[in-house]
């Protein structure tokens, strides 16, 4: 038993259309894609940036707090030794008032100095930690222990301070205010650690942000690396799709100039072929009905005026249809180009337009040869009837003026007309277009000059290859 595959219809081929709104698909949503990445990329470096300023004016504060404690605690511990130092200078002299024979401190100042050392000892700075606490403790219990001893000595009779004002010095005061600087120093040398551990920790936390900063910097790279990447890879698409578009559309241009070259070709060979079957075919049926009509008007009697009144009607009709005939063969196609060559075809076109107008058309040629292309005195002599119909028909000329020159390289045609005139630029109409066309196929320029109530000046401009030259 036989059996049958499942049909499957083909996949239609894509249109050009179709390709194209793919095309722009893709690019919108790799556009928003770069614009999510680039405001990702903008968002983030803002970010590191803001993070990075709020992080250094933190440090910045704590440096500044670390900096104003040490320098609070240092200017407290200066005060405590000066004021200990004034306080054992004002008591010795006391002491020594005999010997040094010199007025002698009230004893009120010598208590007011201790009472200066106790005021500078309680301002010292309340963010002490357990250390610094016990060592203000001890200072602050020797100093309560040498106020008391001073109290006594302060009350000493003038003998007694003299017997023993040396052995006070030597036993109790000046190990007293050793002890003094040497828990300040304790004090200060505890300070120091602590001043070098906050500045630690506040390296620390600079290294962090460093860190921190580096790996944004880093991802940051990285992200702007990658858009740089995806940014070429899609300018890259964008040009191949562009030289893709180019090749297409000069093909497609080419394509068109080749038919448009092979309409042309066509129109031309239509025209000569018309133009020979009206000359040779009708023409001659024509003449030959002309002929027979001559004829008939023999055979009938003269006497019969009705009869060689239809017969004249006929042959006048006749007359002039050979006449339409023979102008419309010459335009189509005239012999005299073929024939008698360039120029002489020109000045009958120039003839026949002032005939069938008002206008007035002069020809001037110079140099121009015999032995040009047929291409090329085809374009010519369609460029000149172009621009002499338009000038007779739509710019409702009075004079018009064709110039034909040749030299070395090429051949230039100039054609001028004291019309209405026009905007090249906004009315081109498909003769105008028709024109271009011819001459861009030799590879020659056309230029138009008009304005509005100015008349017309078209001027084209013509290589000559191998065959045109003489």
């Amino acid at each position: 038993m036989p059996t049958f595959s499942k049909n499957t219809e083909p996949a239609l081929p894509r249109t050009p259309r179709e390709d194209d709104l793919e095309s722009r698909r893709d690019s919108k949503r790799l556009r928003r894609l770069l614009l999510i990445a680039f405001g990702w990329l903008l968002a983030l470096l803002i970010g590191a940036g803001v993070d990075a300023l709020i992080s250094v004016r933190r440090l910045d504060r704590a440096s500044q707090e670390v900096s104003r404690r040490f320098t609070a605690r240092n200017r407290a511990l200066s005060t405590i030794v000066v004021s200990v130092r004034i306080y054992d200078d004002q008591l010795e002299r006391f002491l020594l008032q005999d010997q040094l024979q010199e007025s002698a401190p009230d004893p009120a100042d010598v208590t007011n100095k201790i009472a200066a050392v106790r005021a500078a000892l309680l301002d010292f700075p309340p963010d002490r930690d357990s250390d610094e606490q016990l060592l203000l403790a001890a200072m602050q219990q020797q100093l309560q222990e040498e106020e008391t001893s001073c109290a006594i000595v302060l009350a000493w009779r003038s003998d007694l301070r003299q017997q023993r004002a040396h052995q006070f010095i030597g036993q109790q005061l000046i190990p007293w205010r050793s002890r003094i600087f040497e828990l300040s120093a304790q004090i200060s040398s505890l300070d120091e650690r602590k001043l070098a551990l906050e500045n630690l920790a506040v390296a620390t936390r600079f290294q962090l942000l460093e860190s921190r900063l580096v790996w944004l910097v880093s991802l940051a790279l990285i992200a702007g690396v990658l858009m740089s990447l995806i940014c070429g890879w899609y300018i890259l698409r964008l040009e191949r799709q562009a030289r893709l578009r180019y090749q297409a559309l000069a093909r497609s241009r080419l394509d068109l100039e080749s038919l448009s070259a092979r309409l042309v070709e066509a129109q031309e060979e239509e025209r000569r072929s018309i133009s020979r079957e009206l000359h040779d075919e009708v023409g001659q049926s024509l003449g030959a009905l002309l002929v027979e009509v001559g004829h008939l008007s023999k055979l009938v009697p003269p006497d019969d005026r009705v009869t060689q009144a239809q017969i004249a009607q006929i042959k006048s009709v006749a007359e002039s249809a050979v006449k339409s005939i023979r102008d419309i063969a010459l335009l189509l196609r005239p012999p005299m180009l073929d024939d008698l060559g360039l120029v002489p075809a020109l000045e009958w076109q120039a003839r026949e337009i002032s005939r069938r107008s008002d206008m007035e058309v002069e020809v001037h040629s110079e140099n121009v040869s015999e032995a040009l292309g047929d291409e090329t005195k085809v374009t010519i002599y369609r460029l000149v009837q172009e621009a002499l119909n338009n000038a007779a028909t739509h710019a409702f000329a009075k004079n018009a003026k064709v110039t034909i020159a040749q030299n070395s390289d090429k051949i230039t045609v100039e054609i001028t007309d004291d019309g209405h005139g026009f905007d090249p630029g906004r009315q081109r109409g498909m003769g105008i277009l028709g024109m271009e066309e011819r001459v861009r196929r030799l590879g020659g320029t056309l230029t138009i000059e008009s304005a509005p109530g100015k008349g017309a000046t078209m001027k084209a401009e013509l290589p000559l290859h191998k065959a045109d030259s003489p």
